[in-house]
């Protein structure tokens, strides 16, 4: 354990923005899941609307600094070609 103040700060402020990091990760696993559920059902309109909400996920993990824009772009993109793909 750190002595100096500070240190005992940032290992409080560190621990909140991991667990805030962590369940905006875990937010976009789920979204990206229910796509590709309703993908391997073949249910292309359910899979539209899982996209939609998908990508609003995705994009706010972005502007909040969790993903980067290439990594969201990447992510989003796979998802639509394997709707595309029904």
């Amino acid at each position: 354990m750190a002595n100096i103040k500070s240190a005992k700060k940032r290992i409080l402020t560190s621990a909140k923005k991991t667990a805030a990091n962590k369940a905006v990760k875990s937010s976009v696993k789920t979204a990206i899941k229910k796509v590709n559920k309703a993908v391997e059902a073949g249910d292309k309109a359910a899979a539209t609307a899982a996209l939609i909400a998908a990508e609003a996920t995705i994009d706010k993990a972005c502007t909040k600094g969790v993903l980067h824009k290439n990594n969201a772009s990447r992510k989003v993109s796979r998802l639509a070609s394997s709707i595309n793909k029904i």
